[in-house]
């Protein structure tokens, strides 16, 4: 399920299942290199979308410092980061072992 407007504490702090969340922006052109993969993987995997440009206290608490960053959560907590445009494969693997 690929999540562009959500809530934050219920779909990823609060959830028990692994969450892929992408820090992006409209005018990063890494960022939408990134769409085909997240979208894939939104299939099997919960992937939410958050705007840095829209929602910067949140990418500030979460020390977003360019973009794209992927960020992984497990329970409520960051088990993974990804900086920059990352392989489906690396993103898919570490997402199935933390089922």
């Amino acid at each position: 399920m690929l999540l562009h407007k959500f809530n934050w504490k219920k779909e990823v702090i609060q959830a028990t299942e692994p969450v892929l969340v992408d820090f992006w922006a409209a005018w990063c052109g890494p960022c939408r290199a990134m769409n085909p993969a997240l979208e894939s993987l939104a299939k099997d995997f919960k992937v939410c979308k958050v705007n840095t440009e829209t929602n910067q206290d949140l990418a500030a608490h979460y020390k977003i410092s360019s973009i794209p960053a992927l960020l992984i959560f497990k329970d409520g907590k960051i088990v993974s980061r990804h900086a920059g445009v990352t392989p489906e494969a690396t993103l898919r693997a570490e997402l199935e072992r933390l089922r």
